[in-house]
């Protein structure tokens, strides 16, 4: 009889059990199971009496796509050489796929139409099955998902020979085209990506002064230095030159919403970057830095410091992140991190919270609707550029690829730059 067990990731119970593979050798198997132990254990069961029946695993004829999915997660997402970041963003488009129809669809039953069908749906947005209205998801987003069906389906034909073909190479990424309204008076939006004035960010942060809320350092560093918000998060104070003024990025936080742990890892592109930082951020940073030597001895004891240990699953390496008491007993395999944006009582300021604040403060504030973190990004660029700042340099301190990345999302002028390069005609035909 195959040996099998259970085991709980989130709320959710999980079994496997030990199979022979076609070279004789035993593998294990897992698959998700419901959030209740005992039916999972029934579940199991149920799974390895049809094994020693049949002598093979999950036929074909009763698999669905989301089983498939959970297959692929586990079997060759996680072992794959593909960051921690990407690996996360998969998974958590396996989710949203296995809520769709699809998903509960056998396998064995889906056409390419069926999966066009998905993929217009999430392309052009429309009502979901549930009634609920869907909006159209950015080409980014399509990208991931047809990546992740890519995959899964070649995974179901080989190794795992559940269909014969992949429907998936039958399917197109059609993208939108904007109505354009040639009748119309109004004049085109001078700016096409959203960013903050001075005045909008000076009263971002009165507002959060207000309220003494940890958010505002992340906000002020994002302003000054366009860092990502899991980049900022990740900032410890040995990423910092206060002398010289530059800061390294070396790393992200994000919270892992399949391991439901906050995590650090490697930056968007897994490279490292330096970026200079003005006077003024100097000043927030040093003010920063003698608070929270005031607050350590104020809180004492009940101080938290912070810490990331190395988790190991399926050849991949976690680094989760900790806050405990200077009283607290720390764990051998802890190691401190000293983070630059912290709570008053010394635990990391998260992703998450720097977030749900600014999404609190678009609501709350006039002028600030729709504001969210990446704004500060886009602010940063922009006054970069206007002010006549080198696109490849610009390029080096985003950290994009490459520069047409940055042309081709922030190659916007402001009004009065535009007239300021059509007038140059004037000098041509005057000299």
């Amino acid at each position: 009889m195959a040996k099998g067990s259970v085991r709980k990731k989130g709320k959710k119970w999980y079994y496997r059990f030990y199979v022979e593979d076609e070279s004789g050798r035993q593998v294990q198997r897992e698959f998700a199971g419901t959030e209740s132990k005992s039916e999972t254990e029934a579940l199991l069961r149920k799974a390895m009496e049809d094994y020693e029946a049949k002598k093979f695993v999950g036929k074909a004829d009763h698999i669905t796509v989301g089983e498939m999915l959970d297959m692929w997660i586990e079997e060759d997402l996680k072992p794959s050489s593909l960051s921690n970041g990407t690996v996360m963003a998969y998974t958590a488009a396996v989710g949203r796929i296995k809520k769709h129809p699809l998903g509960k669809r056998k396998l064995k039953t889906v056409t390419s139409d069926h999966l066009q069908a998905f993929i217009d749906f999430m392309s052009y947005g429309g009502t979901a099955h549930d009634g609920t209205k869907s909006p159209p998801m950015s080409k980014g987003y399509m990208l991931q998902f047809s990546a992740v069906l890519q995959g899964a389906f070649r995974f179901a034909v080989f190794p795992k020979r559940f269909i014969t073909f992949n429907p998936m190479q039958y399917v197109k990424l059609r993208g939108r085209k904007d109505d354009v309204d040639i009748f119309s008076e109004d004049e085109p939006d001078a700016v096409s990506t959203p960013t903050l004035t001075y005045e909008q960010f000076t009263k971002l942060t009165d507002w959060l002064k207000g309220k003494e809320n940890p958010a505002l350092l992340p906000v002020q560093i994002a302003y000054y230095t366009g860092l990502r918000i899991g980049e900022v998060c990740g900032l410890t104070w040995q990423d910092v030159n206060l002398e010289k003024q530059y800061l390294t990025v070396r790393r992200s936080m994000r919270y892992n919403g399949t391991r439901h742990k906050t995590e650090i890892g490697t930056t968007k592109r897994s490279k490292i970057r330096t970026v200079d930082f003005c006077d003024t951020l100097a000043a927030i940073l040093k003010t920063a830095k003698m608070e929270q030597h005031k607050n350590r001895l104020q809180y004492g004891t009940l101080y938290k410091l912070n810490y990331y240990k190395t988790v190991k699953d399926k050849g991949r390496n976690y680094y989760e992140v900790y806050s405990l008491p200077r009283s607290d007993k720390v764990p051998e395999d802890y190691k401190e991190l000293s983070f630059v944006c912290l709570r008053p009582d010394g635990a990391y300021e998260s992703v998450s919270t720097v977030g749900i604040m600014c999404k609190r403060a678009s609501k709350k504030l006039e002028g600030l609707e729709g504001f969210h973190f990446h704004q500060l990004r886009h602010t940063f660029t922009t006054n970069l550029i206007s002010n006549g700042a080198a696109i490849k340099d610009v390029q080096e301190l985003l950290g994009h690829a490459d520069a047409n990345t940055t042309m081709s999302i922030y190659a916007h002028s402001t009004r009065e730059a535009k007239r300021t390069s059509a007038r140059l005609l004037d000098k041509v035909s005057s000299g």
